[in-house]
């Protein structure tokens, strides 16, 4: 989808009140400790192209983003791709502590990622 093109559907969705859904970073780190992927990307489904990046790879976070992760949005749903198989993976923005677009390995995230006995994912 073109820049304008999402814009005009954030815009319809502001202008109808519709909620921010934004990327569940906890629900994220479960799948992958659960799944041990070898990548793990996030994006906004219909918008991928402008808005996803890899957030996991060879065993770690990534320390930024691979490409550009936008996760937040009013009309587009947050994903998480795990070696290919695509999750829905969000959270009503008014239900975190301050996540937005932006956000990128929140502590609590981290927390569940890690396994505190060994220090390792």
């Amino acid at each position: 989808m073109d820049t304008p093109s999402a814009f005009a559907m954030w815009q319809r969705g502001a202008s109808k009140g519709d909620p921010l859904k934004v990327f569940d970073w906890d629900k994220a780190a479960r799948l992958i400790k659960e799944r041990k992927p070898s990548v793990a990307s996030a994006g906004l489904g219909l918008d991928w192209e402008w808005t996803g990046g890899d957030i996991f790879r060879e065993g770690s976070p990534a320390p930024t983003a691979t490409g550009f992760t936008f996760l937040e949005s009013n009309w587009a749903t947050p994903e998480i791709d795990l070696d290919g198989e695509v999750i829905d993976c969000w959270v009503l923005s008014s239900e975190t502590e301050g996540w937005n677009a932006h956000t990128f390995w929140p502590a609590s995230a981290l927390a569940i990622l890690y396994d505190k006995a060994e220090g390792k994912c």
